[in-house]
């Protein structure tokens, strides 16, 4: 085997579409396009967004302090060469943020706090308030868009439950609110109110609210209208419940431009467990393709999309690629590609001069370098060096560590590895839930896992499509 490098190219950054009609409003930065043309909705959403509260007894000023804060400016004190300065929710969004009528605004009961102290299981106590009043709340579910609950620093000991348990707080009123159709915003102590560049948050809590409230910031400028991509991931669900073991879950991008994300989720009766990693049969993936199949037609006059791309993080066995070339058999082509994470390449080398050796890079691989180690594989660094970010030039999200590469491997399809690339690159930047420039995952993936992990503790599952923002 030859121990030489393949040849390598590198793909641009891909740019940001911030209207839906002049093409000029574009910037490859998120939140500098935000502040040079508005969200890409603007104008869509009701005038203002209405806030209702759920805090502890005697705090709900905290968290009316806090929400004031979206009003006002701050410098970051951090990612200085990447985060802008934060001027106020209404001059980057185009709307308001209001607290919502005097019913939504809600505090627990004074009791909670003894409970809460004195109880073995003080999570299963905190879980139990939670959902009472979100309930609650819920009565009154026209008269506000986003519920803000704040959670204490105090309330620690209530995130999670013991090592025997599978129960996280965040998860478990996610899978809640999902279900009632409710966009909440967890508000903590210690990451939110006590973090340190309060631009940093209001950019992340802003930015999150704002897409809650059914908003749409930016989309990818340049993308193929007809393809569709899926995401797949599996939901475990404990041993104890009386519902079916695995859970099939799939994120999908509907449109090519980032928009349309939505999540559908099925019981899987048929499956293969090998290493501790689930495999569907021919019957079952045709099955869940199928229905994400039909989901699209029913979203484009049944029209069928040209292309299909499925991403999953572990290999598509012989069923699974049968009973997905079975369900998109209408499609011109099917790619089946399969993305893992723990990659080992990572080193970047000089090119040699004059036969001399060639020594370790100063700065690390560009993002967008694209390495085809064959028909089959190939790596991508979606984590690297990005140009024309910071006035310094180059941008290396998180400015430490080597980047490690995507590598991907294609269980179907063919030609160049170009399109392929370009859309897992494209589609890490369309994470809504976060104000960095990008995601080392595309958010096929990524919001998979999320959905993988939240839809294990919801007590039923429906037919019919999930909105990503009830999930973030």
């Amino acid at each position: 085997m030859s121990s030489e490098i393949a040849p390598h190219i590198w793909l641009s950054e891909p740019s940001l579409a911030f209207h839906p009609d002049r093409t000029s409003d574009r910037d490859i930065h998120p939140l500098r396009g935000l502040l040079r043309f508005g969200p890409y909705s603007a104008g869509i959403l009701p005038d203002p967004i209405r806030v209702a509260t759920l805090a502890p007894a005697k705090e709900s000023n905290r968290l009316y302090t806090f929400m004031k804060c979206l009003n006002s400016t701050y410098t970051p004190k951090e990612r200085k060469d990447y985060l802008p300065k934060w001027p106020g929710f209404q001059p980057v969004f185009g709307v308001h943020v209001r607290a919502a009528g005097g019913h939504c605004h809600v505090e627990f009961d004074q009791t909670l706090e003894t409970e809460f102290n004195n109880s073995p299981s003080p999570h299963i106590v905190l879980a139990d308030q939670f959902v009472r009043s979100i309930q609650l709340l819920q009565t009154h579910r026209s008269e506000f868009d986003v519920l803000f609950i704040y959670i204490p620093q105090r309330w620690s000991s209530g995130y999670a439950g013991a090592s025997n348990e599978d129960f996280d707080l965040h998860d478990h009123l996610k899978a809640t609110t999902a279900t009632l159709g409710l966009p909440i915003q967890l508000v903590r102590e210690d990451s939110a109110l006590a973090y340190p560049c309060q631009a940093s948050v209001m950019w992340r809590i802003g930015l999150a609210l704002y897409v809650k409230a059914g908003g749409v910031p930016w989309k990818l400028a340049e993308s193929d209208s007809e393809t569709a991509y899926i995401g797949i991931s599996y939901a475990v669900r404990p041993t104890e419940s009386d519902a079916p073991r695995f859970v099939t879950c799939c994120s999908q991008v509907f449109d090519a431009e980032g928009s349309g994300l939505e999540f559908i989720a099925y019981n899987a009766h048929e499956v293969e467990v090998q290493r501790d990693n689930p495999f569907l049969s021919q019957t079952e993936m045709f099955r869940v393709m199928s229905r994400s199949l039909d989901l699209y037609r029913r979203r484009h006059a049944g029209r069928s999309p040209r292309r299909i791309m499925v991403h999953k993080t572990t290999e598509f066995k012989a069923d699974e690629v049968k009973g997905c070339m079975e369900a998109f058999h209408l499609c011109e082509a099917v790619d089946l590609v399969q993305v893992v994470e723990d990659v080992g390449w990572r080193v970047r080398i000089n090119e040699s001069a004059g036969g001399v050796k060639g020594n370790p890079a100063a700065y690390p691989v560009s993002r967008g370098t694209l390495v085809e180690l064959g028909p089959r594989y190939a790596l991508l660094w979606t984590h690297g060096d990005v140009i024309n970010i910071s006035e310094r030039g180059s941008y290396f999200k998180g400015s430490r560590s080597t980047p490690r590469p995507l590598r991907l491997v294609r269980h179907a399809g063919h030609g160049s590895w170009d399109d392929t690339a370009r859309a897992v690159l494209g589609l890490s930047k369309v994470n809504w839930n976060n104000d960095s420039l990008y995601d080392p995952l595309p958010v096929t993936m990524g919001y998979a896992k999320v959905l993988a992990r939240v839809v294990k503790r919801m007590p039923s599952l429906r037919r019919t499509p999930y909105q990503f923002r009830f999930f973030m």
